[in-house]
C-alpha cells in the first residue's frame, strides 16, 4: 500500500480513485495539465507500470493544497461515470475542507514550481544577485547557447499538441486561421508591397531589410480579435524554428504582470519571472545584449496595464523600476538597445511610454474567405461542415458576428451542438444576438443540455465580483472548489502559473475569454435574487473607446452593458427564469428596468462612440421599439472622430437606421476604419450623406464601398477624402457610380490620384443625370489633364462650371431630369452639333488658374471652347500667357460668348501687351468693361449682359432718366468703360491710345489714373476729347499734374455738352470728369454721389440736371477767381460750384460776391474747408441787396460756406441767413441789423453758438424791429442768463407778430422766438432751468400784468419753489382775460395735496380749472381775470395723487373754497377706505357737480360702497368715466346702482369694466331712462352677442346719441345685427367704434346698408373684422357726406373693394383720416381723380403695394394738399416706388412724415429720397429701417440728409426744420 493511503487511513477510498482513473488516463492528463499547467508531464509518462502512475499523478494533486485536491475531486464527480457507492464517500471524505488532513499539507510544497521542464535544475540564486563568474568567451557563448536551448525547448512543450479531453468537443480548433492585419499610414514598411496595408502576414510584422524600420510594433484589436492567440501563435512559430530571425523570444501578459508590485531589474524580469539559466546568468545577459537584434519581446494587453510608468528612466540592467517602466525602456531603447518589441493593446488612448516612431497594426478579425477556412478547420472531417457553413451564409447577421474570431468559435460550437436533428436555418435561428450566442454555447458545453443553476450562478457571481474589483485572474481561494470543477468541465476557465514574484509562483484561473467574464456576470446581475433593479440599472452605462490608465480601476466593463440589454430580450426570459428559479415575471421586472435604461440614454446627446455602444446595446435587447426611439433620437447628421470602428459597429448602426424614417448624414472622419467596413452599409436606404475621411481606407475599402453604394437607394452626397485609394480602388469606384444615378455631390479630395484616376471619374459625368458637384481638390493634376478636363466640362452637358486653383478642382452641374448618356463613341461633328443646340439653355463657368498655362495651350484651349456652350466667366489669371496668350485670349472673346468676366491677371502682361489687348477689343460690341492694371497685375475684360437682361436694365433705366434730365443722349446703356490705370503711359503714348479708343464703339468711360501724363498729357488729352465721342466719365487722377492744368479743364468743362461734372483736387491728385451717372452708373453699383442739402437743383423734369464744379484743396486768389469766373460764364446751368482752400482774403470773397450776379446760372455756391475772417459776415449779410437771386446763406464756424440762388421761376418766398459758430458779439449787433434790414423777407434768421450774451441780446432786441423777420429767431447757445429771459417777457408788448418764444438755459441752452406775419392774438412763452430767485417772482409777474396778449406760461424747473408760487399768484393781475400757468417742479410731486389746494386759493383771479399730477411733478392752473366772488364754475383734475385720510380738515376745505366746483378727475389714484370717504363726503357737497372722472384707479370694494353712495346724490352729472379701473363684477353692479336717477347724463365711459350677467341688466335699466346721453363707450367689457342685442334694445331712446364705442366685445355677425337695427333711430350719430369684433361678411353686409343713411356721421371704424369686399362694397354705394375718419384695417379687403371704396371718397370734402392697413390691395390702392383737400394721414401699412401701383397710388397724394403723415411700411416697395415718391415731396406742402420700413429700397431710392426732401422744407423724418441699405451707405445719407432715419426706433428730433 503507498504511503499516501496508509497517512489517509482510507485504503479502500484510495484504491477504489486508483482503479476508477486507470481507465480514463488522458482525462487524468488533461486535469493535471489544468491544475498543474508548469508541471512536466513528459518523463512521468515513461512509467512502466499505469497504475503506478496514476499514483504519482494523484499525489502531485493532492499535495498542491486542499483546494486544488478539492476541486480535482469534484471533476471526477461531475466528469465520470463514478458509482454512487463511490461518489458518495468521495465528497463526504474529500469534498470539503474537513476531509483534508493538515499534516500532509504540512509536510509538501506550498508552492509549486515555475515553467521549467521536468529535468532541468534552476539555480539555487536569483539571477539578479548572482555573482559574476569568471570564465572565458568560449564558456560564456556555450552558456549563452544553452539557455537559448532551454528557451526553444521550454516553448515546444508548452505549445506541444493538446489532446481534448472528455466533455470537451472541438474546445479548440484544429488550426490558426491567421486574421486580417493592416498597417497603420503612418508606419506602413517602407517596401511594403501592400499600398493599403491589409492582408500582412506574421511574418511581415516584423521587416528585417530596412535597417531604419520601427522596432517597437504595436498590435490594436478590439476584445476578441484574437491578439493574445497571435501572441502565443508568435511563440509556437519560433518554438518551430519559423521565425529564425530570432534567437530568444519572451512573451509577458499585463495581466499577470499587474500581480507584481516590487520593482524589478531587466534580468529579474527575464529569468526569474520567465525562464532562468542553468548557470552564468550574466553570461546570458551580456550575450542577449550583444545580440539584441535577434531578441524579440512580446507583451500582451497593454490596455490592462495598471501601475503608471514611472518618470525616471533606469539607467542600466542592474536598476530597478516598475514593470511598466522596464518596458519604457525597452520600447525606447535604453535597455536592451536593439531588440524587436512587440505589444498588444486595445484601441485606445495608449501609455505615454511608447514611442512616437512605434509601427501600428490594426487587427481586424476575420472576412469572409477566413470565416469560410475557420469553420472548415473547425468541422473538418465531419458531415456537418457544409450544413454549419450555410447556415453561417444565410444569416447576415450570424455571418457579421464571426467577423469576431472568438465570437466565430462561439458560432460554431453552437453550431455543432444545434445541427443535428435540425432543419436548414433553423439553427441559426437560435442565434440572433451575442448574447443568445453565449447562452447557447454554455448549453452545448453542458452535458446533456442541462446547466445546474447553483454552479452557474455562483461562477456568474465571481465574475462579477472579479470585474468590480479589476481582477480577471484568480487563484484557488477565490472561487469555491465545486465552482472550479464546473468551470473546467464545461471549458470556461482556463489555468496557468502565474509568477507574482521572483521564486514566487501560483496556480491562476481565468476564464477563457474577457467577453466571456463580462457575459457571466451579466448573467449575475440578471438573476440573482441580490441584485436590486437600482443595482442593475447603475451598471447600464456607456463607455468611451478611450480607455483611461488609472490605478483603481481597469477598463474591464466594455461589453457589460451589451450583455445586460441582450439579456433583456425577452427569448432569454425561460433561461433566466431557470438560472434564478424564479417565475418569468420577477425575471421580466429585471428585463424592463433594463430596457427602461436604455429608452433613457437613446433620447439624449451621445458622442459617436456611446452612440456605437448603444447601438450594440439596442440590437442586443431585440426591441423593435426601443430601436425605433433611438432611431429617430438621432441627429439628422451624425459625425464620428478619430476611434476604431469594425464591421460590427456599422453593422449594428445600420440595423438601428433602419428603424428611421427620416435621411441621416454619416461623417467618419479619422476613424481607423476595417477594409470591409462599408458592406456593413449595404441596403440601408436612410443615409443621404455618407463621408469618409482617414488616410487607413485603402483599396480593400475603395472595393467594399464600391460593392454597398448601389444598394443605397437614397444617397445623395458621398465623400471620400484624404484616404490612400490607388487606380485599383478608384477603378472599383468608377464602376459602381454609374449605378447610382441619384447621386447629387460625390468629393475624392486629397486621395493624392494621378491624371488617369482623374480621368477615370471624370468619365462618369454623363452618367449621373442628379450630380451637382464633383470635387477632385488636392491631387496631381498635370496641365495636359486639365485641358482634358476643360474639354469634358465643354462637352458634357450638365456642366456649369469648372474650377482649378492651385489645390482646388472642381466641377459644378446642373441636373436635368432627362439627360441623355451620350456614346463616347460619337463623332465630333454630332457632338458639336448638339453641344450648339444646347448652348443657349446652359452657361459654363471655367476658371483655370495657378495651372501653368502658356499660349501655345490658350489655343487648345480657344479651339475647345469655340465649339463649346456660352460662357459665364473665364478666369486664366496666375498662369504664364504673356502677351501673346493675352492677345489670343482677348482676339477669340468676341467669338466665344462670355457673358461676364474674362480674367488674364498675373500673366505677364506688358506695356505693348496693353496696347495689343486695347485694340483687339475696342471693336467688340459685348465689352463692357477692359481694367488694366500692370503695377497691381490685373488684366480683366466684362462683357455686357445678355440681351434679356439688357433690355431690363434700359427699361429700367429710362424709368429712372424720366424723372431726371429731359437732355438728349446718344450714349447707349452698356457704355464700355476702360480702365488702364498704373501703367506706366506718358504723353507719347496718347497718340497711339487715342487712335486705339477712336475705333472703340460707344466708349463710356475711360480712366487713366495713376500713370505719367503731367500738364503736357492732360493738356493733350483735353485737345483730344472731342474726337472720343460722348463719355460718361474721365478719370485722370494721379498723373503728376499742376493747378494749372485747372482752367483748361474748366473751360473744357464748359464746352463739352455731355460734360457734367467735374472734380478737381491739387493735394491728392484727383481729376474727375463725369456726365449724367444717376441713372445709368447707379445700375452698375457706382458710389452714391454727393448731392447739397436743400439745394433746388433736381425738379424731377421741371428743371435740368445741374453742373457741378469742384475745385479743392487749391490756392484762391483774386486774380484766378476772376480768370475761374469768366470761364464759367459760358458754362450752361444749372450750376453748382464747390471750393475748398485753407484761407480765403475778404478780398478773395469779395472778388468772388461780385461776380455772382453774372452767373445767372448758379444755383449753388460752396466754400468748405475755408477759413473766412469776422468781416466776411457783413460782406454775406450785404449780399441780398448785391443779388436778389440769393435765397439762403449758411455761414459755421467761418469755415463752411453755402449760398443758395432762386431759379427764374422761384424769385418769391423768404431767404434764410445762418451765422452760427462766428463769434458774434455786441459789437457785431447793430450793424449786422442794418444790413438785414434791406432784405425784403427775412424767413429765418439763425445766430445760435456765438458770444452775444445779455448785453448783445438786449442791443439785439432793441434793433429787431428793423429786421423784416417773419419765421425762426434762434439764439441757442450764446451765454444768456435769466436777465434776458426776464427782458424778454418785458419787452413782449413791443413785438406783436411775436407768436412763441422758448428759453432752456439748462444743459439745451435753447433760445428761440417765432414771430409771425401777422399780429397774433394769443402768445405762448416757456421757460425751462431758469433759477428765477425770489427777487425775480415780482419782475415776472410784473411784465405778465403788462403782456396782455400773452395767454400760457410754463415753468419748468425754474426753482420756483412754494412760497414764490404763493408769492407770484397772488402778485398776477391783469384786466381781462384768461392765463394759463404751468408749473413742473420736482416738489410738486412731494407736496400735500391740501398744501396746493392753499396755494391754488391765494390766487387774485379767478380759477376756473385746476390740475395737479404728481407723477408728472405738473400744477396747472387757469385764471380768469377780473376776479369774482362767485365763479360759475371750476375744475379740479387730481392725476395719481395720494388722497390722504385727513378728511375733516380737507373736506372743510374743500366745501368753503370749491363750493361751485362742476368738475372733478381722479386719475391714477389709489383710494383706500379712508380716502374713499372722503370722496364720498366730497360728492356729496358738490351740488352742482357736472363731470366726475375715475379712471386708471385702484378702489378697494369698500371704498366703491363710499363711491357709489356719494355719486347716487349727484344727480346734476352730465359726464361719468368709469373705464379702465380694476373692480371686480360685482364691484361694477354696485356702480351700476348708482346710475339710478341719472337722467342728465349725457357721457359715459365704462370701457374695460367686467360687465356680468346682472350688472348689464342693471346697466341696460338704467340707460333706458337716460334720452340725454351723447356719448357711451363701452369698449372691452365681453358684452358679446346677448348683451349686444339688451344693450340696442336700452338705446332705442337715446336719440340724441352721438358717439357709441363697442369695440373688443367679441360681437359677431347677430350682435351686429342688433346694432344695425337701431342705427336709424340714432339721427345724430356722428362716431361708432365696433372693431376688433367677429363681425363677418354677412353682418358688415347688414351694417353698410344703415350706415349709409347716417348723415352725419363723422367717424367710421370697423377695422380688425373680417368685413371682406362684400361690406366695402356696401358702404361704397353711400358714404356719409361728413364723414371725416374711416378705419378698415385688417378687415380682409381686396382690391374691388378698395377701389370701390376710392371711388366713393374721391372728392369727399371733409374726410381727414384713412386707414387701410393690413389688407391685401396689390393693384387695388384707391384712385383719386379729384383728391380729399383735407387729408391728413394715410395709413396703408402692410398691403402688399409693389413698384407697379406706386405711381397711381403717388399721383393720388398729390391730389391731397393737406396730408401730414403717409404711412407705407411693410410693403414690396422699391426703388421705382422711391423715384415716384420723390418725384411729389417738393409739391407736398404740409407733409412732416412718411413711413417706408421695412420695403425693399436699396440706397439709390433712398438718394432720390433725399434729393426730393431738398425740395420739401417741412418734410421732418423719412422712416427708412429694415430696407436693404448697407450701413457704411445708410450713415453717409443721414450724414448729408438728417431727415432720413434708418433707426429702429424713431429718435427724429421735432424741432422745425431749419432752425
Amino acid at each position: 500500500m503507498d504511503p499516501i493511503s496508509l497517512q489517509l487511513g482510507t485504503k479502500n477510498l484510495w484504491g477504489w480513485l486508483v482503479r476508477l482513473l486507470s481507465q480514463y488516463p488522458e482525462w487524468l492528463n488533461t486535469k493535471m495539465k489544468f491544475f498543474l499547467p508548469n508541471m512536466d508531464l513528459g518523463s512521468r509518462n515513461k512509467a512502466p507500470d499505469p497504475t503506478q502512475m496514476v499514483i504519482l499523478q494523484l499525489s502531485e494533486l493532492h499535495g498542491h493544497g486542499v483546494d486544488t485536491w478539492q476541486a480535482f475531486i469534484h471533476c471526477v464527480c461531475m466528469e465520470l461515470d463514478v458509482p454512487l457507492d463511490l461518489e458518495v464517500p468521495l465528497l463526504s471524505t474529500w469534498g470539503h475542507e474537513d476531509g483534508f488532513p493538515s499534516q500532509l499539507g504540512a509536510g509538501e510544497e506550498s508552492q509549486p514550481e515555475s515553467q521549467v521542464p521536468h529535468g532541468l535544475k534552476r539555480p539555487h540564486q536569483s539571477c539578479g544577485s548572482s555573482p559574476l563568474l569568471k570564465q572565458c568567451k568560449k564558456q560564456q557563448l556555450e552558456l549563452a547557447k544553452r539557455y537559448l536551448q532551454l528557451l526553444r525547448t521550454s516553448a515546444q512543450q508548452r505549445y506541444g499538441k493538446r489532446t481534448p479531453g472528455p466533455g470537451q468537443p472541438l474546445a479548440f480548433p484544429q488550426a490558426y486561421v491567421p486574421p486580417v492585419l493592416q498597417w497603420s499610414r503612418a508606419t506602413v514598411p517602407l517596401d511594403s508591397q501592400e499600398e493599403d496595408g491589409t492582408d500582412t502576414s506574421i511574418q511581415d510584422l516584423f521587416n528585417f531589410r530596412v535597417n531604419k524600420s520601427p522596432r517597437v510594433t504595436v498590435l490594436l484589436g478590439k476584445a476578441g480579435m484574437g491578439k493574445t492567440t497571435l501572441a502565443h501563435r508568435l511563440c509556437q512559430k519560433w518554438a518551430d524554428g519559423q521565425l529564425d530571425r530570432f534567437q530568444a523570444l519572451f512573451l509577458f501578459e499585463f495581466r499577470q504582470l499587474n500581480l507584481i508590485t516590487s520593482l524589478l531589474t531587466l534580468p529579474q524580469l527575464l529569468f526569474d519571472l520567465y525562464l532562468s539559466p542553468e548557470a552564468g546568468p550574466d553570461a546570458v545577459l551580456q550575450y542577449l545584449k550583444e545580440n539584441a537584434n535577434g531578441v524579440l519581446l512580446i507583451f500582451d494587453g497593454l490596455d490592462e496595464a495598471l501601475h503608471p510608468c514611472s518618470s525616471r528612466e533606469t539607467a542600466g540592467p542592474e536598476d530597478s523600476g516598475p514593470v511598466l517602466t522596464l518596458f519604457s525602456d525597452l520600447c525606447r531603447g535604453t535597455l536592451l538597445p536593439g531588440c524587436w518589441i512587440m505589444t498588444t493593446s486595445r484601441p485606445g488612448k495608449l501609455p505615454a511610454c511608447l514611442p512616437t516612431e512605434a509601427a501600428t497594426v490594426h487587427m481586424w478579425g476575420f472576412d469572409g474567405p477566413r470565416v469560410e477556412e475557420y469553420v472548415g478547420h473547425f468541422f473538418s472531417d465531419q458531415p456537418s461542415q457544409g450544413a454549419a457553413l450555410a447556415e453561417l451564409q444565410m444569416n447576415g447577421h450570424l455571418w457579421s458576428m464571426c467577423a469576431v474570431p472568438a465570437l466565430c468559435q462561439v458560432a460554431c460550437l453552437c453550431l455543432h451542438s444545434l445541427l443535428p436533428g435540425s432543419s436548414p436555418g433553423q439553427s441559426a435561428a437560435l442565434l440572433p444576438t451575442v448574447t443568445q450566442s453565449y447562452m447557447q454555447m454554455v448549453l452545448a458545453l453542458s452535458t446533456h443540455k442541462y446547466v445546474p443553476p447553483d454552479s452557474l450562478l455562483s461562477l456568474s457571481e465571481v465574475a462579477l465580483r472579479g470585474l468590480e474589483a479589476g481582477k480577471v485572474i484568480f487563484f484557488a481561494g477565490d472561487i469555491p472548489p465545486p465552482t472550479i470543477a464546473f468551470g473546467a468541465a464545461l471549458g470556461l476557465l482556463t489555468s496557468f502559473c502565474v509568477c507574482i514574484g521572483p521564486k514566487h509562483q501560483e496556480t491562476g484561473y481565468a476564464f477563457t475569454h474577457l467577453s466571456l467574464q463580462e457575459f457571466f456576470a451579466a448573467l449575475y446581475l440578471m438573476a440573482s435574487p441580490k441584485v436590486d433593479k437600482d443595482t442593475l440599472t447603475h451598471h447600464i452605462t456607456l463607455h468611451s473607446r478611450w480607455v483611461l490608465r488609472t490605478k483603481a480601476r481597469l477598463g474591464l466593463l466594455e461589453h457589460l452593458p451589451t450583455f445586460l440589454a441582450g439579456l433583456a430580450s425577452c427569448t432569454c426570459r425561460p433561461f433566466l427564469s431557470h438560472l434564478a428559479q424564479q417565475h418569468e415575471a420577477w425575471v421580466g421586472t429585471k428585463q424592463a428596468a433594463v430596457t427602461q435604461a436604455l429608452g433613457k440614454l437613446a433620447t439624449r446627446r451621445l458622442t459617436g462612440p456611446k452612440i456605437v455602444e448603444l447601438c450594440h446595446c439596442v440590437g442586443e435587447s431585440q426591441e423593435p421599439e426601443l430601436a425605433r426611439l433611438m432611431a429617430q433620437s438621432l441627429p439628422s447628421q451624425l459625425c464620428f472622430h478619430n476611434f476604431l470602428m469594425t464591421h460590427t459597429d456599422l453593422a449594428a448602426l445600420t440595423n438601428i437606421l433602419g428603424h428611421r424614417d427620416t435621411p441621416i448624414h454619416l461623417d467618419f472622419e479619422g476613424c481607423p476604419l476595417e477594409p470591409r467596413c462599408p458592406e456593413a452599409l449595404e441596403g440601408c436606404g436612410q443615409i443621404e450623406n455618407l463621408s469618409f475621411k482617414s488616410r487607413k481606407c485603402g483599396d480593400a475599402f475603395a472595393e467594399a464601398l464600391s460593392r454597398s453604394l448601389p444598394t443605397m437607394g437614397s444617397l445623395k452626397k458621398l465623400g471620400l477624402t484624404g484616404s490612400k485609394i490607388t487606380a485599383r480602388g478608384i477603378s472599383h469606384l468608377v464602376q459602381a457610380l454609374p449605378l447610382c444615378p441619384q447621386l447629387e455631390e460625390v468629393s475624392f479630395q486629397d486621395n493624392q490620384l494621378k491624371d488617369s484616376e482623374v480621368l477615370n471619374i471624370v468619365e462618369v459625368l454623363p452618367c449621373l443625370p442628379q450630380l451637382q458637384k464633383l470635387d477632385l481638390s488636392r491631387n496631381s493634376v498635370s496641365v495636359s489633364t486639365i485641358l482634358c478636363l476643360a474639354k469634358v466640362a465643354v462637352t458634357c452637358p450638365t456642366v456649369r462650371m469648372l474650377q482649378f486653383r492651385k489645390a482646388d478642382l472642381i466641377f459644378l452641374l446642373s441636373p436635368t431630369k432627362d439627360t441623355a448618356v451620350e456614346h463616347h463613341g460619337a463623332a465630333d461633328q454630332q457632338r458639336n452639333a448638339s453641344q450648339r443646340e444646347e448652348a443657349p439653355s446652359r452657361s459654363l463657368t471655367l476658371r483655370l488658374q495657378n495651372c501653368q498655362l502658356r499660349a501655345h495651350d490658350v489655343e487648345v484651349l480657344i479651339a475647345q471652347l469655340r465649339n463649346g456652350p456660352y460662357l459665364e466667366d473665364v478666369d486664366l489669371s496666375g498662369n504664364q500667357l504673356e502677351d501673346e496668350g493675352c492677345l489670343l485670349m482677348a482676339e477669340a472673346a468676341p467669338h466665344l460668348h462670355i457673358a461676364k468676366k474674362l480674367d488674364l491677371s498675373d500673366n505677364g502682361l506688358s506695356v505693348a501687351g496693353v496696347h495689343g489687348v486695347l485694340s483687339a477689343v475696342s471693336t467688340c460690341r459685348t465689352v463692357a468693361e477692359l481694367h488694366i492694371s500692370l503695377l497691381h497685375k490685373t488684366a480683366v475684360l466684362t462683357f455686357a449682359p445678355e440681351p434679356e437682361e439688357q433690355e431690363r436694365l434700359q427699361e429700367r433705366a429710362a424709368f429712372l432718366d424720366s424723372f431726371m434730365s429731359q437732355m438728349p443722349s446718344e450714349l447707349p446703356l452698356s457704355s464700355p468703360r476702360i480702365r488702364l490705370t498704373h501703367c506706366g503711359l506718358q504723353a507719347r503714348h496718347l497718340e497711339q491710345l487715342c487712335k486705339a479708343l477712336g475705333g472703340s464703339c460707344h466708349l463710356g468711360h475711360l480712366d487713366l489714373s495713376g500713370n505719367a501724363l503731367g500738364d503736357e498729357g492732360v493738356a493733350q488729352l483735353a485737345q483730344r476729347l472731342p474726337g472720343l465721342g460722348a463719355l460718361q466719365s474721365l478719370n485722370l487722377s494721379e498723373n503728376g499734374s499742376s493747378q494749372d492744368v485747372v482752367f483748361s479743364l474748366a473751360q473744357c468743362f464748359s464746352a463739352l455738352q455731355w460734360a457734367l461734372h467735374l472734380d478737381i483736387s491739387s493735394r491728392s491728385q484727383r481729376v474727375v470728369l463725369t456726365g449724367d451717372r444717376r441713372g445709368r452708373d447707379l445700375l452698375a453699383g457706382e458710389s452714391l454721389p454727393d448731392f447739397p442739402a436743400g439745394a433746388q437743383f433736381l425738379d424731377f423734369g421741371l428743371h435740368r440736371i445741374p453742373r457741378s464744379f469742384c475745385l479743392r484743396e487749391c490756392r484762391l486768389e483774386p486774380l484766378s477767381l476772376t480768370q475761374l469766373c469768366e470761364t464759367l460764364e459760358t458754362c450752361p446751368g444749372p450750376l453748382e460750384v464747390k471750393l475748398s482752400c485753407e484761407v480765403l482774403s475778404d478780398q478773395s470773397l469779395e472778388t468772388l460776391l461780385h461776380h455772382l450776379p453774372r452767373l445767372p446760372q448758379l444755383s449753388l455756391l460752396q466754400l468748405s474747408q475755408t477759413r473766412l475772417s469776422a468781416n466776411s459776415l457783413f460782406l454775406l449779410a450785404d449780399l441780398f441787396s448785391l443779388c436778389p437771386r440769393v435765397q439762403k446763406v449758411d455761414l459755421r464756424s467761418l469755415h463752411h460756406l453755402t449760398l443758395h440762388f432762386k431759379s427764374g421761376k422761384e424769385q418769391e418766398g423768404g431767404c434764410c441767413v445762418r451765422f452760427t459758430g462766428c463769434d458774434l458779439g455786441q459789437e457785431h449787433v447793430k450793424p449786422l441789423c442794418w444790413l438785414l434790414s434791406k432784405c425784403e423777407d427775412l424767413s429765418q434768421l439763425d445766430l445760435s453758438a456765438n458770444v452775444l450774451g445779455d448785453d448783445g441780446f438786449r442791443c439785439l432786441l432793441e434793433c429787431l424791429p428793423l429786421v423784416p423777420i417773419s419765421g425762426w429767431l434762434d439764439l441757442s447757445h450764446n451765454s444768456i442768463s435769466q436777465e434776458s429771459a426776464l427782458c424778454l417777457v418785458e419787452t413782449l408788448p413791443s413785438y406783436p407778430r411775436v407768436r412763441e418764444a422758448s428759453v432752456n438755459l439748462g444743459s439745451k441752452q435753447s433760445f428761440w422766438i417765432h414771430f409771425s406775419r401777422q399780429e397774433e392774438a394769443g402768445k405762448t412763452l416757456r421757460l425751462s432751468e431758469c433759477h428765477l430767485k425770489p427777487e425775480h417772482v415780482p419782475r415776472l409777474a410784473e411784465s405778465l400784468a403788462q403782456a396782455t396778449q400773452l395767454t400760457e406760461l410754463t415753468l419748468t424747473q425754474c426753482c420756483l419753489g412754494l412760497e414764490q408760487l404763493t408769492v407770484f399768484l397772488s402778485l398776477v393781475r391783469r384786466p381781462v382775460g384768461l392765463l394759463n400757468l404751468r408749473v413742473e417742479e420736482p416738489w410738486v410731486g412731494r407736496a400735500r395735496l391740501l398744501t396746493l389746494l392753499e396755494v391754488c386759493t391765494q390766487a387774485s383771479g379767478n380759477i376756473t380749472e385746476i390740475s395737479i399730477s404728481k407723477t408728472q411733478q405738473q400744477l396747472w392752473i387757469q385764471l380768469e381775470f377780473p376776479s369774482q366772488e362767485n365763479p360759475e364754475a371750476m375744475a379740479l383734475r387730481l392725476a395719481h395723487c395720494d388722497l390722504g385720510t385727513h378728511h375733516n380738515l380737507l373736506v372743510g376745505q374743500l366745501t368753503e373754497t370749491y363750493a361751485r366746483l362742476r368738475q372733478l378727475s381722479l386719475s391714477q389714484v389709489n383710494l383706500c377706505d379712508d380716502s374713499s370717504l372722503l370722496l364720498q363726503s366730497l360728492l356729496l357737497s358738490l351740488s352742482e357737480l357736472k363731470k366726475f372722472w375715475l379712471t386708471s384707479s385702484y378702489v378697494s370694494s369698500k371704498g366703491l360702497e363710499h363711491l357709489a353712495s356719494g355719486l347716487s346724490h349727484c344727480h346734476h352729472l352730465e359726464e361719468l368715466d368709469l373705464s379702465n379701473n380694476q373692480f371686480g363684477e360685482e364691484d361694477t353692479k354696485v356702480l351700476m346702482e348708482a346710475l339710478e336717477g341719472k337722467c342728465c347724463l349725457k357721457r359715459l365711459d365704462l370701457s374695460h369694466l367686467p360687465l356680468g350677467s346682472s350688472s348689464l341688466a342693471v346697466l341696460t335699466q338704467r340707460l333706458s331712462h337716460m334720452t340725454l346721453l351723447q356719448s357711451l363707450r363701452l369698449s372691452r367689457n365681453d358684452l358679446g352677442d346677448v348683451g349686444c342685442y339688451h344693450l340696442s334694445e336700452a338705446l332705442r331712446a337715446a336719440t340724441s346719441l352721438e358717439e357709441l364705442g363697442l369695440s373688443h366685445n367679441r360681437i359677431g355677425d347677430a350682435g351686429a345685427q342688433h346694432v344695425a337695427a337701431i342705427l336709424l333711430g340714432l339721427p345724430k350719430l356722428r362716431k361708432l367704434d365696433l372693431s376688433a369684433n367677429g363681425i363677418g361678411p354677412a353682418g358688415g353686409a347688414l351694417l353698410a346698408e344703415p350706415l349709409t343713411l347716417c348723415r352725419d356721421l363723422e367717424e367710421l371704424m370697423l377695422g380688425c373684422n373680417a368685413l371682406g369686399d362684400s361690406t366695402a362694397l356696401g358702404l361704397a354705394r353711400g358714404l356719409p357726406q361728413h364723414l371725416r375718419v374711416l378705419h378698415l384695417p385688417s378687415s380682409r379687403l381686396g382690391p374691388e373693394g378698395v377701389l370701390s371704396l376710392g371711388q366713393a371718397l374721391d372728392g369727399c370734402p371733409h374726410v381727414e383720416e384713412i386707414s387701410l392697413a393690413e389688407n391685401s390691395l396689390a393693384g387695388g390702392v384707391p384712385h383719386f381723380c379729384q383728391g380729399l383737400p383735407l387729408l391728413r394721414k394715410m395709413d396703408l401699412v402692410s398691403c402688399e403695394i409693389d413698384n407697379q401701383t406706386a405711381k397711381p397710388l403717388a399721383a393720388s397724394f398729390v391730389l391731397c394738399p393737406a396730408l401730414e403723415e403717409i404711412l407705407l411700411s411693410w410693403n414690396l416697395l422699391g426703388d421705382e416706388a422711391a423715384a415716384e415718391l420723390a418725384q411729389i415731396l417738393p409739391q407736398m406742402g404740409r407733409l412732416k412724415r412718411m413711413d417706408l420700413e421695412k420695403n425693399q429700397i436699396t440706397d439709390r431710392g433712398a438718394w432720390l429720397l433725399a434729393e426730393g426732401l431738398a425740395q420739401g422744407s417741412g418734410i421732418q423724418v423719412i422712416r427708412l429701417w429694415n430696407n436693404p441699405i448697407p450701413a457704411n451707405m445708410a450713415q453717409r445719407l443721414q450724414s448729408q440728409e438728417p431727415r432720413l432715419d434708418f433707426a429702429f426706433f424713431d429718435n427724429q428730433a421735432q424741432t422745425p426744420w431749419g432752425t
